[in-house]
């Protein structure tokens, strides 16, 4: 007879789910089993659980379906947490199998017990535990149409006795395909959008991911309204493309004039963003449109919140807006951009081929020009999303995924085993700092294992850039971020994968050409600039201040000569 773990398995099958992320252990032992008889599914073995999540996490992404991840009991499941924290804070349909200690034993402080039901509340919209044959499949189905439909994370708990045990009520086929929906706001919301951008003569639309599939209609609203876009990281995708009026990017990672946009216009509509550093927003004068009811007004006081799909939103109010013929505010702002772009984003990426060590811009800019038009770049946290928000050129096809909210270290590589099991065929770029790569260092044996081919980038700079950065803005000199450096090319290459180091900027483009030419997986391991840091693109008068004590306090210290290097490095990077 059929046994739960079967049923699961089958349930799984009918919700078109074609692998699940884990590591085997005796509590999974069931599950397990019942993959190894399935035809269409696979177990793909990571070497940490929280590799498991992050890649779950990219492959929903990157499909816009359910994927599934597996712990075993305690230490197993504890371990998925981080990338689940992660999947949910990005809206990604996750399902997690969190196993769990024989159900007679549980409460009696037995081997690896914890609590799954408590310990993932709040990073999960549904947190079950299945202790009884009889709750299947109906609780399983119950867990993947909330992930589907809310596009979060579902943990289902299952006792490994209780996945032993002999299914009691047929599997059935009542799995529903969950497409996220729309939203048209009321009527009287439309009308008061409407009175809102007719009435101010300088508009500036601000966009984030709820922007997804509205780059259209958030163009033709800036047409009327002779309005600049700016986007927060996780817009960029979506909205920098083919964008006559793209005004850059704001937060501590921003470039361009999207700031003095934003701050220069009597009307800022927020699009689909819940941007959560509300210093960089305006408190008076915005709009804010939002298909999730609960991001409007938390970031900023609100003159108007619209409820509402973002390009429905657009389509049901543009009928009503006036078109503006004052472009003056347009294209001073545009010609604002253009010139803190020459001075911010290019800085780098010319005449620097004798620059030793190599600018990371540098490094970046050359992936830009040498990827496929449909690559997908995975990001880690820190100064690689710096450098991938300022040279990585979206186009409607491209995808850049990232520890965006969550703000994670260590998410790229298994980011991007995720997607390339989810595209086989397309190109699937890591880029990795060398923090990040050695936190979740083993999964390199899992693209080498699974012939991944993955593309690492590697921008080795034997330090943690953006708490560097962090702490001289504080006024604090730089203490525990730099460390002994590593051959990551050499640990690659004895893992079996092809690899390269690079040391000179001359060597950059070459080797990156001839590394995403390679059939499998590539490292390359690129020494650069750790003095190479990036100003945001309004500094404030604390900001200076911290930065000119932590200066002077690695002068007394005895660091004249980094502290040289770095206005180096940075003196023409610096807004003026």
């Amino acid at each position: 007879m059929p046994t739960i773990a079967d049923q699961f398995i089958e349930v799984l099958a009918q919700a078109g789910v074609k692998r699940i992320y884990g590591i085997v252990g005796d509590s999974l032992n069931p599950i397990v089993d019942a993959v190894r008889r399935t035809d269409g599914i696979e177990w793909v073995s990571v070497r940490h659980e929280e590799s498991a999540a992050f890649a779950a996490s990219s492959e929903a992404q990157v499909t816009g379906s359910l994927a599934v991840c597996a712990g075993s009991c305690g230490p197993g499941n504890l371990h998925l947490i981080n990338g689940l924290f992660d999947a949910h804070r990005s809206g990604a349909p996750v399902l997690a199998l969190a196993s769990h200690i024989p159900s007679e034993q549980i409460g009696t402080d037995f081997f690896q017990e914890t609590h799954p039901q408590e310990l993932f509340q709040e990073c999960s919209g549904f947190c079950e535990l299945l202790s009884q044959p009889e709750q299947m499949p109906r609780l399983l189905r119950s867990a993947i149409q909330s992930a589907a439909g809310r596009r979060g994370v579902s943990v289902l708990v299952l006792p490994g006795d209780v996945a032993n045990k002999s299914t009691v009520k047929p599997t059935g086929h009542g799995v529903v395909d969950c497409v996220p929906p729309t939203v048209v706001p009321p009527e009287s919301q439309v009308a008061q959008l409407a009175d809102s951008l007719n009435s101010a003569e300088r508009v500036m639309l601000f966009c984030g991911a709820g922007a997804r599939g509205a780059h259209k209609e958030v163009m033709d609203l800036a047409g009327a309204l002779n309005a600049p876009v700016g986007h927060a990281l996780r817009g960029k995708e979506w909205i920098q493309y083919e964008n006559p009026y793209d005004v850059g990017m704001s937060g501590l990672l921003g470039y361009g004039a999207c700031h003095e946009a934003m701050h220069s216009a009597d009307r800022v509509v927020l699009l689909g963003t819940d941007f959560p550093y509300n210093d960089f927003l305006p408190q008076q004068n915005t709009v804010q449109v939002d298909i999730d009811p609960t991001h409007l007004g938390r970031r900023s006081v609100l003159d108007l919140a619209v409820q509402g799909d973002v390009g429905e939103t657009i389509r049901a109010v543009l009928p009503r807006v006036r078109q503006k013929s004052d472009r003056s505010y347009l294209d001073r702002m545009l010609r604002e951009h253009a010139g803190k772009l020459e001075q911010v984003v290019e800085a780098y990426t010319s005449n620097v081929e004798k620059h030793v060590p190599i600018h990371p811009e540098y490094v970046a800019d050359a992936v830009d020009d040498l990827t496929a038009d449909d690559a997908v770049f995975t990001v880690d946290t820190g100064m690689c999303n710096v450098w991938a928000a300022r040279y990585i050129t979206p186009n409607g096809r491209r995808r850049i995924l990232g520890s965006y909210v969550h703000g994670s270290m260590a998410n790229a590589l298994p980011q991007a085993i995720g997607a390339q099991f989810a595209e086989p065929d397309r190109q699937v770029v890591a880029l990795c700092g060398d923090g990040g790569l050695s936190m979740l260092l083993g999964e390199i044996l899992t693209v080498r294992a699974r012939r991944l081919p993955v593309k690492m980038i590697v921008f080795n700079n034997s330090s943690l850039g953006m708490v560097k950065l962090e702490m001289l803005v504080d006024g604090i000199p730089s203490f525990g971020t730099d460390h002994v450096g590593v051959n990551f090319a050499a640990i690659a290459d004895a893992a079996g994968i092809d690899s390269v180091r690079v040391e000179r900027p001359a060597d950059v483009r070459e080797n990156v050409r001839e590394m995403l030419r390679r059939p499998g997986p590539a490292l390359i391991d690129v020494v650069t600039d750790p003095d190479a840091l990036s100003m945001p693109p309004r500094i404030t008068g604390e900001q200076v201040a911290g930065f000119a004590l932590a200066v002077s306090r690695t002068v007394l210290s005895g660091g004249v000569g980094k502290m040289v290097q770095l206005a180096r490095s940075n003196l023409r990077n610096i807004p003026r």
